[in-house]
């Protein structure tokens, strides 16, 4: 067993970090037994996300875990025996990692990101903020986002304080909109909520938000779907934990958006975002 990379998933695991075992090439072990092929479909027993419920490290990142009993167990010894490295869940230890794959992406974080704590990497830099969000891969050249459902590996403590996680990251996973200005489009996105009156707001507050929002949506004059975006999580923020969303007040939302350009699966990838990172 590799006792380097063991002792130091289990002092990963006690700072409350979700760790696992990676094979060479970063890779993480294949599937236990129970799901041989993937028969699971890749998330055994969970709703949505959480820990891997099999015998075994498996299924990347919902592998992950901070008890000390499973990292050190004989389950996960022949794991260690063979790994090259350790892996962490980000979006699991509440973080987000702005993967920086070469000098140019470097440069470019320098040059337009929040300073935050840094991690050196083989070929470029790991930029970590607190907080989470969707990862999303290549949001541009030579930058991934590994957060939710994601894992990364472990290289250190890195230097430098950990800065709230920025809108500036934020926007990095969402979509350009569309050059072409589109006719509205039908809605066609959750709302997690159940309607009705907000027992904390009259409704004249409640429209006047989504006025103001509708009004910073169509004044964008660049950024857009980032724009879209803030509005999406400033509107949910306030009236999207208490149930008096209806359709049509998103509906007026969107509408906004699309005369903008946005398209509604734009808008919709958008508000799922929005929700996510609100917990929602």
């Amino acid at each position: 067993m590799n006792r380097d990379l063991l002792n130091a998933a289990l002092r990963l695991a006690a700072d409350g970090v979700p760790v696992l075992p990676l094979r060479a090439g970063k890779v993480p072990f294949g599937n236990c037994r129970a799901c041989k092929g993937n028969a699971c479909g890749g998330r055994p027993n969970m709703k949505a996300v959480g820990p891997c419920r099999c015998p075994a490290p498996c299924h990347g990142w919902a592998a992950a875990t901070t008890a000390p009993d499973v990292v050190r167990s004989p389950r996960w010894a022949a794991a260690w025996e063979r790994a090259a490295c350790v892996g962490y869940h980000p979006g699991g230890a509440g973080l987000t990692v702005v993967d920086l794959d070469d000098p140019a992406a470097v440069q470019w974080a320098r040059t337009t990101l929040p300073a935050t704590r840094t991690v050196t990497t083989t070929r470029g830099e790991h930029w970590i903020y607190q907080g989470t969000m969707p990862s999303s891969n290549a949001v541009r050249p030579g930058v991934d986002i590994k957060s939710l459902m994601q894992y990364a590996r472990w290289l250190g403590p890195g230097t430098g304080a950990t800065a709230p996680l920025p809108d500036s990251v934020r926007a990095l996973a969402v979509k350009d909109p569309s050059p072409a200005r589109r006719a509205p489009q039908t809605l066609s996105v959750p709302l997690r909520g159940h309607g009705g009156a907000c027992p904390h707001r009259t409704p004249t507050y409640l429209d006047r938000g989504i006025t103001m929002g509708v009004q910073r949506i169509t004044e964008a004059r660049s950024a857009v779907h980032a724009t879209v975006y803030r509005t999406f999580l400033a509107v949910l923020s306030t009236h999207g934990r208490c149930g008096c969303l209806t359709d049509a007040h998103v509906a007026r939302l969107f509408t906004a958006a699309q005369a903008k350009g946005e398209t509604v699966r734009h808008c919709t990838d958008a508000w799922t975002n929005a929700l996510t990172t609100l917990g929602l």
